[in-house]
């Protein structure tokens, strides 16, 4: 099948939805069938269009399926479209004209209205890494956060967390992302300057932030919502324990009794998991051996597979 994936992510700047569709090209590349990837559809020759996002891609469904009444067409909602876009118009019709609707991990099911769930699969974001599981440095107990400077990641919560740590605590944080929101601007420099745990090291390719992860104790993840983040797949396939905001996107993935969450927005109860994984180090093994256990659910091959089913519904 010839294949064209929507996604307005940019490509110069790797977010989550710009990751998620160069894993699905290649994944989709592998099965067989030739893809591009295009900010929108104009159309250009497929046999298939994949959307991410079903708010802001629907210019492209809309038009697709005007001139393709009977294609098969798929709408990804790969985060904000999932848990803050559903409600809008566009987004309801991209649901209604879609063949199929994927979604990141299983509560996404939940999310989609009950009048298309029967489109709904499940396909689990996979992490394919070239470097291997490493030691964390004993100096320090370091704690890594992966996400661009804007308002739905919260980005600047684990700072504000850490501010308040004893002065024996060893917890040093860093932080690789883009300023993607100028607002935070004058957040940043005001921690930079005052916060001696905080290190924000601004964006990384993707092969230095793995190396990152793989070297820290602990990833923390602050977001408002996720669809499903990559970085927790990322941090699954590495082993490394992940403290998250109890948003659906990471209950979906990590499990409902998953013990290293804390509530959205609570610096003092993210504060308190960390000193928890910090001191306590049974939590902290346990919280890596609940991560440890999950890797078989974001395997390459589980992915692949996903897509292959689907791709099989929709000949």
């Amino acid at each position: 099948m010839k294949i064209i994936l929507v996604t307005p992510a940019p490509a110069r700047i790797h977010t989550g939805n710009r990751t998620t569709a160069d894993r699905w090209a290649r994944v989709l590349s592998e099965l067989g069938n030739p893809v591009r990837i295009l900010p929108d559809w104009s159309g250009e020759e497929c046999d298939l269009l994949i959307a991410l996002h079903a708010r802001r891609s629907f210019p492209a469904i809309q038009r697709f399926r005007k001139q393709h009444p009977a294609a098969p067409l798929v709408v990804a909602l790969t985060g904000t479209d999932l848990y803050g876009d559903l409600d809008s118009a566009e987004a309801g019709t991209s649901l209604e004209l879609a063949s199929r609707i994927v979604v990141l991990q299983e509560l996404g099911t939940q999310a989609v209205p009950e009048s298309v769930r029967g489109k709904v699969r499940v396909i689990y974001q996979s992490a394919e890494l070239t470097i291997p599981p490493a030691r964390p440095s004993e100096s320090c107990f370091q704690v890594c956060v992966l996400a661009h400077l804007r308002a739905v990641k919260d980005p600047l919560r684990l700072a504000y967390a850490v501010r308040e740590l004893p002065p024996s605590s060893r917890i040093q944080v860093k932080h690789a992302g883009a300023m993607l929101d100028p607002e935070f601007a004058p957040q940043l420099e005001t921690e930079l300057a005052r916060n001696p745990r905080y290190q924000w090291l601004g964006p990384l390719g993707h092969e230095d932030a793995m190396d990152l992860l793989a070297h820290s104790h602990m990833l923390v993840l602050t977001s408002r919502l996720e669809g499903g983040a990559n970085v927790i797949s990322e941090a699954i396939a590495l082993s490394v324990p992940v403290i998250s905001s109890l948003i659906p996107g990471s209950v979906g993935v990590l499990g409902p009794d998953y013990p290293g969450y804390f509530p959205v927005g609570d610096s003092s109860a993210l504060r308190a998991q960390l000193q928890k994984a910090e001191s306590d180090n049974g939590f902290y093994r346990r919280l890596q051996s609940w991560v440890a256990g999950l890797r078989p659910k974001v395997s390459c091959a589980r992915e692949r597979e996903g897509w292959q089913s689907l791709l099989t519904e929709l000949r």
